[in-house]
């Protein structure tokens, strides 16, 4: 998420499709009409009325179609309003004061709501002020808050900047005076992680957040974290985070870049360290990291030598600080003593995790779940749980040619354990599978196991070769085990979301510049350019700039299947690009999107939310959110795409075109947001959606008095003092009171 250069740092060279033989096709759907039912129709108002998937019409969407905007505001359709719920820096305590909106606050942010709100989940409070699977009229919402690579705004005149080329930093400059103030990192390191804000419903139906609640509370880039892993690896996980901070490597300081989210069948949460590996620094002339930590951070996109001198002093200038309790210190990641335990050499291999925290405990100790693996996680999504079997978490990996993932849990679902916390946590999360994907040219797949029993004894990284240690190396080092085993590398794998009345997985796959006619495969089929778009910097844009959207359904359906099939749901495209090559979808100016990343179903109506985080359309429209009622996988057939400078048409898998009537644009946002993030209440009657970094391409400072917005919004829209932007949560609501979307 967020708008930031994508490393592409997977040099594997795992077999692309056109190399594999044609096979025969797999009957998709007499598969999928073979599985076991997962959800009832008639629980899904939208379609109750269909009796069930098949070959049936699926009805239409209940609102009109927004058009494109470049407005600095919220776009909805007609009959629809919201409310802004908090915005960054609003307080969660009245220990700190009202946020001031110019940067003045003299707090280190760890009692104020974070920046760029980015996943986000709802969990209900009950009587007995704990987890209640059922609505009430309170709950806390956890917001993920992703980074701090734009944080223009809540310092008084923007962060310390030497002025290279105008800009806040540059990664080919310094720091003023060689480093930072040290309450300037403090906010920057205290605004990431998770924010838990008690809401409550009034009589008028709206929710508004509670600054007194006992329940608010910030976990953030500081907060103490448990290593948990499969009892059998877990000393040797621990090897891997031995710091000066934790000889014993059992426990981690904080969470940084928590992107997308997951929600437990048990009321926990999960935050995902997305784009952790930029904050890091080796001064000129420190100690060097050994090979296979060069091997290792150079898979990730970890800093890997000392930087020359008067070169920048990592990617946020953190460790420029002085400090005598190493919470500055640990960010400089070289190897001047003897041992780990001296040092902070390791610190780096204690991010990349899912983060699991107990939004209704403040007591609960957060954890990080090293069994899930570690790469740049985006979402966490859980298939649907089944009593009595395992539970499945379907996990991407944010960065171009990565994998998509899924770890499979050794217990099996009891819903007993609703409201467990923490303990259910250790329960279902320590011990399992993990996998990654291959999707086949025939439209089948196969769950490939990172055991180190099943991969090969060593694999070369960026020209060094990478040996296998233990099980502990494959989970800390999965991108490397992945590439391994002969993963099928995809298109920046962002959210997934699975569809309440099949159990159908869906994964964005948001864009990849790099992506070319000789590098395509049957589930990245694209590679084209869009001659008024730009991705990466690059005008035209290139390779796949309007990303798309694939699904699968698991053989039989079951949580622990090893093979599945598959087809792409939506081809992100304008409305007016090539039909036969590029908008396969056919998409109309009701709903041409790109970049498609937030993703997620509502249970209550059945929709498919898809929220965008574009570069390539942005000269037309604002980032958006769209509505779409799916089918099932198989229900459309196979195309035939010709690449630019192909020579050879590449065949795919096209699900069944929606068009306007069951694919619209329901949201625009201000200017320079991405939209993410999103929630339900009330049966589907409030929706909650973030709103991340409006106003992003705001320029710096500089030696003008005051910015020159780019946005100013929410305070053009009455929420807030001062002008500067600030990322959001937002409620939206039908104003006949109605389910959103039906």
């Amino acid at each position: 998420m967020a708008h930031h250069p994508v490393d592409d740092c997977n040099d594997a060279p795992n077999e692309h499709f056109q190399d594999v033989l044609e096979k025969a096709r797999l009957n998709r759907r007499d598969i999928i009409r073979g599985g076991f039912g997962l959800a009832a129709l008639s629980t899904v108002p939208m379609l109750a009325a269909c009796g069930g998937m098949g070959d049936a019409e699926l009805p239409s969407l209940g609102f009109n179609a927004v058009g494109k905007s470049l407005a600095d505001g919220v776009v909805l359709p007609d009959g629809y309003t919201y409310t802004v719920v908090h915005a960054t820096g609003d307080r969660l305590s009245t220990d700190v004061a009202p946020y001031s909106n110019q940067g003045l606050e003299t707090d280190d942010w760890s009692l104020r709501v974070g920046d760029h709100h980015d996943g986000m989940d709802i969990f209900f409070i009950g009587r007995n002020g704990r987890y209640s699977e059922k609505s009430t009229d309170r709950a806390v919402l956890a917001v993920n808050h992703e980074s701090s690579a734009d944080s223009h705004f809540f310092h008084p005149r923007g962060q310390t900047t030497n002025g290279v080329n105008g800009k806040k930093f540059n990664q080919f400059g310094g720091w003023d005076q060689g480093k930072r103030p040290e309450l300037e990192v403090l906010k920057e390191i205290n605004h990431h992680g998770v924010s838990v804000a008690e809401i409550e419903r009034g009589k008028d139906g709206r929710w508004t957040y509670k600054t007194t609640s006992t329940y608010n509370r910030r976990i953030n880039g500081q907060t103490r974290m448990r290593i948990t892993g499969p009892a059998a690896h877990l000393r040797d996980i621990q090897q891997f985070m031995v710091t000066r901070y934790a000889p014993d490597g059992k426990f981690s300081r904080g969470t940084l870049n928590n992107c997308g989210h997951g929600k437990t069948p048990w009321g926990t949460y999960l935050a995902c360290e997305e784009n952790w590996a930029a904050y890091w620094y080796m001064p000129p002339g420190s100690a060097d990291v050994d090979e296979r930590t060069k091997a290792s951070r150079q898979r990730y996109g970890v800093i890997n030598a000392p930087v020359a001198t008067g070169a920048a002093v990592g990617s946020q200038g953190w460790a420029s600080v002085s400090d005598t309790d190493d919470r500055f210190a640990r960010f400089n990641v070289s190897a001047p003593a003897a041992t780990p335990a001296g040092d902070f050499r390791n610190e780096p291999n204690t991010f990349g995790f899912n983060v699991e925290i107990d939004p209704l405990d403040r007591k609960a100790v957060p954890a990080k779940r090293v069994a899930m693996g570690r790469f740049a996680h985006e979402a966490a999504v859980c298939g649907l749980p089944e009593k009595g079997q395992p539970l499945a978490f379907y996990m991407g990996c944010d960065s171009t040619n990565e994998y998509i993932y899924k770890f499979v849990s050794t217990a099996k679902w009891d819903p007993r354990d609703v409201g467990g916390g923490m303990a259910a946590g250790d329960k279902y999360l320590n011990e399992g599978k993990l996998y990654v994907a291959k999707f086949n040219a025939d439209g089948s797949g196969q769950w490939l196991e990172l055991d180190i029993a099943k991969l090969p004894p060593s694999f070369v990284v960026g020209g060094r070769t990478y040996t296998f240690a233990n099980q502990a190396d494959v989970l800390v080092n999965a991108r490397i085990a992945a590439s391994a085993a002969g993963a099928t590398r995809m298109d920046r794998p962002e959210w997934g979301a699975v569809n309440p009345v099949n159990g159908e997985v869906y994964f964005t796959l948001t864009n990849n510049s790099g992506r070319t006619a000789t590098g395509t495969d049957a589930a990245n089929p694209r590679s084209y350019t869009d001659s008024d778009g730009r991705l990466d910097g690059r005008t035209p844009g290139r390779g796949n700039p309007n990303g798309h959207i694939i699904r699968f359904r698991e053989a039989a359906g079951a949580s622990n299947a090893t093979e599945f099939t598959w087809d792409i749901f939506l081809f992100g495209a304008e409305d007016n690009s090539d039909a036969t090559n590029v908008n396969l979808s056919k998409l109309t100016a009701a709903n041409d999107f790109s970049s498609p990343d937030g993703l997620w179903f509502s249970k209550s109506t059945g929709i498919c939310w898809i929220q965008t985080d574009d570069g390539a359309y942005t000269d037309e429209t604002n980032c958006m959110l769209l509505a779409a009622i799916p089918g099932e996988v198989g229900d459309g057939g196979e195309v035939s795409i010709t690449n630019v400078g192909g020579t050879v048409p590449q065949k795919t898998f096209l699900g069944a075109t929606l068009g306007e009537a069951r694919l619209r644009r329901f949201l625009v946002g201000p200017k320079g947001c991405e939209i993410t993030g999103l929630t339900e209440a009330d049966d589907g009657k409030t929706l909650f959606v973030n709103i991340q970094h409006p106003g992003e391409n705001t320029p710096a400072i500089g030696t003008s008095a005051d910015y020159t917005f780019e946005s100013t919004w929410p305070s053009n829209a009455g929420y807030g003092p001062g002008q500067r932007p600030r990322s959001a949560t937002i409620a939206i609501r039908r104003k006949d009171g109605k389910p959103i979307g039906v």
